[in-house]
Order: C-alpha cells, then sequence, then structure tokens
C-alpha cells in the first residue's frame, strides 16, 4: 500500500509555526539541531514509505493468527519490525543512558505520525514497549531497570498494559486480578484480562506485561490497586531468558480493523507460578498507571491525525486522477471531455475540509507534545505551567483528535466514491482502523468526563483561561487584518460562547446533568476553538512568508494572472497560500459548531434522559 505524507507542512509546523529551534538550546536536547532532525524525518518518512506502508495490507488481510495458545504475525512484519528496532525508533524520545535516541517528544510526535500512518497496527508494538520502558525507567528498582529497560528501548523485548478485565472495562476500580506477596519479595500473579494489545506475538522473544492487580487486604476501588512488571518468560539475573512465567494467551479477538494488532485475553498463574515484581508501592498502582494511560492517550489522538493525514493524502492523490464528468462550467456542453474529480466544487471542498480537520489536529498534538518537551526543560512555577497545560490537553487529544481523525477518514473515502468502498483502494482500511482510536485507552466519551470534571475546573480554572486567553491575543492581532477579520470575529465570539456556557452552567439547578448530559459537545467547543486559535496563528506566519515570496519575484498580488503563473511555479508560494485558505476554512466551517452546541446546551434539552429507549 502506497503511503503519502504532507512532510512541508509537518516542517513548518514544526520550525516555522513552533519554537523548536529554540527547544533544541536547552542542554537536554543540545545535540539536536534543526538540520539533524530534518534529516531524523526524512529518513523516518522513508522508513514508513519503503518498510512499513507495504505490509499494511499483509496487516489487515492476514492479520494476526492464533493457534495453541501462540500468536504469528505476518512475515513481512518481522524485517519491518527490525529495522524500527536496528535503527533506535522505538526508543526515539527515551533515555540514551538506556539506549534511547534522546529526542524531543514534539519530533516523537512527528516521526510517530508517519508510522502510525503508514501501518498502524505495527506501529501499536512499538508504541506500548516504549511506555512499559519508560514505567519502568521511571517507577522502577535499579534491579528493574537493569533487567528490563534497555531491552524495552531496543524493541529486543516488547511490552504491554494490562487493566481490563471482563467484569471490569472503563470501570479499573472492579479489577480481581491477585497479587500475593512471597518470601523472596515477588508476588505470584493470578488472573484474567483482556482487550490486551500486543498481549502476545512472535516479533520478539520476551514480552513484558505491566499488570494492574490487588493484594490480599487492599481497599476496594482504585485506591486498592497495584502495578506489577509481569514478564512472559522469567528473566535471570544476567538478563538471559529463563522458563515460561505461566502467562497464557487464552484468544484473540476477531476485530473491525487493525488486524494486525493482537487484541488477547491473557491468563496469569494458571497454574500458581506467575511471578511479578511490584512497581512502586502497594495501593499506589493506579496513580503511576496513569502515567503510561495519559501519554497512550495522547499517542492515541495522534493515531486519528494520522490516519486522518494518510487517507488525505490518498484521497487528494486519487482526485487528480480520477475522469468524472466535464468541468463545473461546461456543464451543459455535453461534447466537453472529462475532467479529474478535483475540478469538480464539491470535491474540492471535501479535500478542503479534511485538509483543514488534518492540520488541525496535527498541531493540537504537536504543540501538546511541545508542552511536554518544556516539562522537562523548565522548573518551579514555569514547569508546573507546562504541565498543567498538558494536563488540559491530553484529553482534547485524545477524544477531539480520535474524532475528527474518524470523521476526516469518512470524507476521504467518499472521494473515491464507490471504489472507496472497495478493498482495492486504502480508504476503507484507513476507516476501519481509524475507529479503535474513538474506543481504546478510555473511551472519547470518558475522556469528555475527564475533562468537564477534572480539566475545567482544575487550579480554579486557571490553565483552560490561559490556554483560551492564547486564542483571543490571535483574535487581537488579527481583527483588523482584512484577509482575516472576519474568521477571527468569528473566533471571538467563539470564546464569548464558550466563557458564556461555563459561567451559566455553574448557577444552573441543573446544570451537574447537563455537563455530563453534554460533556463531549463541551469538549469539541474547546477543540474547535484551539483548533481556529492554531490555524490562524499559522495562517498568519504563512501570509508574511507568502509576501515575502511575492515581493523578492516582483509580482504584484492584484495582479491576477501574475500571482496565478507564481503559484503554480513556486511549491514555497502555493503552500504558504494554501495555508492561509485552510485556516480561513476551518473557521467558517468549524467555528460554527461553537454556537451550535450552545444553543443545545443553553436550552437544557434532555430529551435523551427523558426517553423510554424501548
Amino acid at each position: 500500500m502506497e503511503y503519502k505524507a504532507d512532510m512541508r507542512d509537518m516542517k513548518f509546523q514544526l520550525f516555522e509555526w513552533l519554537p523548536t529551534t529554540k527547544l533544541l538550546e536547552a542542554e537536554r536536547y543540545a545535540e539536536w539541531d534543526e538540520e539533524n532532525i530534518s534529516m531524523v524525518l526524512d529518513e523516518a518518512l522513508k522508513i514508513a514509505q519503503e518498510q512499513l506502508a507495504p505490509t499494511n495490507v499483509d496487516g489487515d488481510r492476514i492479520g494476526a493468527q492464533y493457534a495453541d495458545g501462540k500468536v504469528t504475525l505476518p512475515e513481512s512484519f518481522k524485517p519491518a519490525y527490525q529495522t524500527l528496532c536496528e535503527g533506535g525508533w522505538v526508543g526515539i524520545t527515551t533515555n540514551p543512558e538506556f539506549g534511547g535516541m534522546g529526542l524531543p517528544e514534539v519530533v516523537g510526535s512527528a516521526v510517530n505520525e508517519f508510522f502510525f500512518g503508514a501501518n498502524m497496527a505495527l506501529s501499536l508494538h512499538v508504541l506500548l514497549t516504549r511506555g512499559a520502558g519508560s514505567m519502568i525507567e521511571n517507577f522502577g528498582t535499579d534491579e528493574m531497570k537493569q533487567l528490563f529497560v534497555e531491552k524495552l528501548y531496543s524493541g529486543e523485548w516488547g511490552g504491554t498494559m494490562c487493566l481490563t478485565e471482563p467484569q471490569a472495562g472503563s470501570d479499573v476500580g472492579a479489577v480481581k486480578t491477585k497479587a500475593v506477596k512471597q518470601d523472596d519479595g515477588r508476588y505470584l500473579i493470578s488472573g484474567e484480562k483482556i482487550f490486551i494489545t500486543s498481549g502476545d506475538h512472535d516479533l520478539c522473544d520476551n514480552i513484558i506485561h505491566l499488570v494492574l492487580a490487588r493484594v490480599p487486604g487492599a481497599p476496594p476501588g482504585t485506591k486498592g490497586i497495584s502495578l506489577f512488571v509481569v514478564p512472559k518468560f522469567r528473566v535471570n539475573p544476567d538478563g538471559s531468558l529463563g522458563e515460561p512465567n505461566d502467562v497464557y494467551t487464552a484468544g484473540i479477538e476477531e476485530k473491525m480493523g487493525i488486524h494486525g494488532s493482537p487484541t488477547c485475553s491473557l491468563v496469569f498463574g494458571q497454574n500458581d507460578a506467575c511471578e511479578g515484581f511490584l512497581l512502586g508501592e502497594e495501593n499506589r498502582g493506579m496513580k503511576l498507571m496513569f502515567h503510561m494511560m495519559n501519554a497512550a492517550r495522547i499517542e492515541v489522538g495522534l493515531q486519528g491525525g494520522a490516519l486522518a493525514g494518510a487517507a488525505h493524502q490518498a484521497a487528494l492523490a486519487y482526485a487528480k486522477e480520477r475522469l468524472q464528468s466535464r468541468h463545473w462550467t461546461k456543464f451543459a456542453d455535453k461534447t466537453a471531455p472529462q475532467v479529474p474529480i478535483i475540478e469538480h466544487p464539491d470535491v474540492r471542498r471535501m479535500l478542503m475540509w479534511s485538509k483543514a480537520y488534518t492540520e488541525a489536529i496535527r498541531a493540537l498534538l504537536l504543540i501538546t507534545s511541545y508542552y511536554i518537551d518544556m516539562t522537562h526543560v523548565t522548573e518551579g512555577e514555569e514547569q508546573e505551567r507546562y504541565q498543567s497545560y498538558v494536563n488540559v490537553m491530553t484529553p482534547i487529544c485524545k477524544a477531539w483528535g480520535s474524532h475528527w481523525g474518524m470523521l476526516v477518514t469518512n470524507t476521504a473515502l467518499e472521494v473515491f466514491g464507490g471504489y472507496g468502498y472497495t478493498a482495492e483502494y486504502p480508504a476503507e482500511q484507513y476507516m476501519r482502523d481509524c475507529k479503535i482510536a474513538c474506543i481504546y485507552e478510555g473511551t472519547n466519551g470518558i475522556q469528555a468526563l475527564d475533562f468537564v470534571a477534572r480539566k475545567l475546573p482544575m487550579k480554579g480554572g486557571k490553565p483552560v483561561m490561559e490556554l483560551m486567553g492564547m486564542a483571543e491575543k490571535t483574535f487581537k492581532k488579527l481583527k483588523d487584518d482584512p484577509q482575516f477579520m472576519e474568521p477571527a470575529w468569528m473566533l471571538a465570539g467563539a470564546l464569548k460562547t464558550m466563557q458564556t456556557i461555563s459561567k451559566e452552567l455553574q448557577k444552573r439547578p441543573d446544570g451537574m446533568l447537563i455537563t455530563l448530559l453534554d460533556a463531549f459537545p463541551m469538549l469539541d467547543m474547546v477543540g474547535t476553538i484551539l483548533g481556529a486559535h492554531f490555524l490562524l496563528e499559522q495562517a498568519a506566519i504563512a501570509k508574511q512568508k507568502l509576501g515575502a515570496i511575492f515581493e523578492s519575484k516582483g509580482v504584484d498580488p492584484k495582479d491576477e494572472d501574475a500571482s496565478k503563473k507564481l503559484l503554480e511555479d513556486d511549491a514555497d508560494a502555493a503552500f504558504y497560500h494554501d495555508k492561509v485558505q485552510t485556516a480561513i476554512h476551518f473557521c467558517y466551517r468549524a467555528l460554527p459548531l461553537v454556537s451550535a452546541h450552545a444553543a443545545a446546551i443553553r436550552a437544557g434539552e434532555l430529551a435523551p434522559m427523558h426517553a423510554v429507549m424501548r
């Protein structure tokens, strides 16, 4: 399967919009500069296109196979995975002390967009392996770090997180898996986990599971959960593999998409011989696991954006080639030749809409990753401020990124027409693979509840107000610009609407119910405002650079023929021109949704609660 990505926009967002170059001045990232990061991005895209993308169809049509307690993956996955391991891509952002590359998170997110877009199922193995290694590095004993971390960051071993049980899906507090302490300090683990991504496979020799379980006498609910490191094979003191650790794969799920990613049911300790290491302290496991879960939630939002980008690029390429019907200016002329469908206004609308949301999702994920980097290179109040931004934006990244990413894949499929519904083209796989991002790592509804119940009121609402204040600065900067005036005022209106709704809900006697009922619309309102703010910021930069190109070429922007010729001949000019148009389109098409959500919330519409729903 061919994979296309918008490298030009990626580098624009990294180096022309975000202050990534200034970030590299920090001691933590001192060995990196814009030139070698650009080379890293180019190499990552090459690997995505030449190694990962060609295996994507195998992952979908052959998929993970289960037999006799073992899971095998398509043979084509193995050399592609080895390429990722040998190049250090598994540990791209991790500690060099344990073999990581030590790149900033914002660069890691850019690279992972390429990898997820090229083959999401295969790349999921990397996501959880890196996450498991990071958890052990941050919270494990020296013995654990020496045994596990480097082999996880290198990809020699895989990693998982094991939360869900048959009776405990999103209600993690209902976990029943047991952990009984032994005389040597280790624990015997017994229980069943389901929906475990990469719970078993044949890409590597060992898999390190992070398992939530209860010790005897633990308090009920999430306060009584502990976290354990449970290898598939026991590990000897010298790091070599020992005997099997009584971890049995009971089966894998038949799924709508990501068929190359095995979703496993695991049984721990059916022979009372499953050993685990306590990570951190007893009854503190849920607090620790949130570190991995929150990182994974950001990456799940990235998956939505990555597949949106891949689907958009595929639809764009198809629209340029597919001949169908006459040009709209010659529709009555039966002798007029067919034209590529990209000439049709409705197709252009779908493509521009997809482009706008894809770039807004990319901006949301990249700036959140940049804020994570800033927590690593700052201290005190400044570090706390950046961390508060990350906390607020994590559920938005996950829910807004996956929700609109999924809708972009749907729109991209429609560009293909009937062919999009067939397996001959990649659109239908992108759409099926993308849907899971709305569901796992906490459904989007749960993310929205977290957002309205915890993140909006956090620190008296200060972090949200500061983020909205950044959007207000964008409005003030552009409110008198003839080209951006109306979109800027639309942004200001959306900000005012969000502010008013928040205040009104606090005063209403039914405010709690309305908030719970409309949690996702409220999250969507904030995500949309941020998306418009980011794209308008980028458009202002693009407009300035486009003007410089016109001036350097001696072209008068008012000269339509000369301007059109310049945009046809100069790729940078065309890029900056389209950045401006993309922001304008997003504001007109997305910001009205804020008012629509607000109308339903303000009306106190409660039909879902009053309906019998037989």
